[in-house]
């Protein structure tokens, strides 16, 4: 097979999710019994109950690649998004919010009359006053993500195929990466994951290592989550390992700013302060400042410093999308 003519910088492959946003007590969350700061997988009724017991505040596009696909593109990347929506409001919603950000969604739909009439993803983010981010996530439509919904020409015509690690909940999603990954090296393309969320790896840890292992050229965790994939809660440790398995790696740890892992050699990035609202998205947006930045050709400290600036506004305002454009202010 031989390589095409690169299209795009990035093409995000995930949950393709609506989010509902509202602000809890930590009380909420133990009424709910959920786990603070994580992603619990919840069914259609219990998406129904929780929703019914808070005040939603907001509801937007949403999904952890396509956030990173909108922010990258917010910076001038060339972005396309694959990922399963219904037919229904909500699926034109969010493909109307990703094409109105510039992003090219060539996805089909899912045939509802096929598949009971599933509905598009939904997440309820709930933050606690700390500006910390649980959320109760309904998969619906994104149970369907088959590899058949991996389009091999926009993955030859993709620079960086950019894989979301809470994709690996839905059932034939591990086997769509694996597809994803073969195609963008077939094609001399590279590819990159996030691990998403510590629990998500918990779920599936031996096929995230054998993916780290065997498919991913670029890898972005925070320090919960890689130190969840190597089964230790010392991070250091955990970047030891990461240096073993992967030739590039970038390593967020919120207040403490963040680690490059490249060829061996460790760059630390320092974050940029401000005033924490709602971590959702954070890990999001700065994959999204430093997966623009590479595609651009700047240097690992200039891929960083955009990742934190990137994470930086987004953490500062609830919700997973930017309000600023702060990288403009940036000459970007």
């Amino acid at each position: 097979m031989t390589a095409s003519e690169i299209t795009y910088d990035i093409l995000g492959i995930g949950n393709a999710i609506t989010d509902i946003l509202a602000h809890v007590d930590p009380a909420f969350l133990e009424q709910q019994n959920l786990t603070p700061g994580s992603m619990t997988l919840i069914d259609a009724a219990r998406a129904d109950a929780i929703t019914a017991n808070l005040k939603t505040e907001r509801v937007m596009g949403g999904g952890s690649a396509a956030n990173t696909c909108v922010v990258a593109a917010q910076f001038g990347a060339r972005v396309a998004y694959l990922g399963k929506v219904a037919r229904d409001p909500s699926g034109e919603k969010f493909a109307q919010d990703l094409r109105e950000n510039g992003i090219t969604f060539p996805s089909t739909p899912l045939d509802g009359h096929v598949h009971d009439n599933l509905p598009t993803a939904r997440c309820v983010v709930m933050v606690t006053p700390d500006g910390q981010r649980t959320m109760a996530t309904y998969l619906g439509a994104c149970t369907h993500f088959t590899p058949e919904d991996v389009l091999e020409s926009t993955i030859a015509a993709s620079r960086i195929v950019y894989l979301e690690g809470y994709l690996f909940d839905p059932p034939h999603a591990q086997e769509a990466f694996r597809r994803a990954a073969t195609l963008a090296h077939q094609n001399g393309r590279q590819v990159a994951l996030s691990l998403s969320d510590p629990f998500c790896v918990g779920r599936h840890r031996q096929a995230f290592l054998d993916l780290v292992r065997g498919h991913v050229d670029i890898l972005f965790a925070n320090e919960d989550e890689i130190c969840a994939l190597y089964e230790t809660e010392n991070f250091d440790t955990a970047a030891q390992h990461a240096l073993k398995d992967t030739t590039f790696a970038a390593l967020t740890r919120s207040g403490l700013g963040s680690v490059v892992i490249h060829d061996g050699q460790i760059t630390k990035i320092d974050p940029v302060p401000t005033q924490v609202v709602d971590t959702t998205g954070a890990g999001d947006a700065y994959a999204a400042g430093f997966l623009a930045g590479l595609t651009t050709g700047r240097t690992l400290p200039e891929c960083g410093r955009l990742a934190s600036v990137a994470a930086s506004e987004i953490i500062s305002h609830v919700g997973a999308r930017p309000l600023s454009n702060i990288w403009q202010e940036m000459g970007f």
